[in-house]
């Protein structure tokens, strides 16, 4: 059967594993947050395949480069240059 507990978002946005929720886990161990309407989900990284945290990672780069674009920090480059910069990656 499932536990159930309740906990409190603090206003930094923190939210405590209530202890005996936690006991099954080591301090440092990452988790994977997945966000769906109201619901959030946690997962341990290990628990995923190695290429999803590859794709996680790539993931946030790209969110990271788009923000940069919205930014107006865009360079523009010739085509050949942007492919050996992408294989630098």
């Amino acid at each position: 059967m499932a536990e159930l507990d309740i906990t409190t978002m603090s206003s930094k946005g923190q939210i405590v594993i209530p202890l005996g929720m936690r006991k099954d886990f080591t301090a440092g161990e990452k988790f994977v947050v997945i966000k769906a309407g109201k619901q959030l989900i946690l997962k341990t990284v290990a628990a995923f395949d190695d290429n999803l945290q590859e794709d996680l990672k790539f993931a946030r780069r790209t969110e990271e480069a788009w923000k940069s674009y919205q930014r107006g920090e865009f360079k523009p480059r010739p085509f050949d240059d942007f492919l050996n910069e992408l294989e630098k990656c």
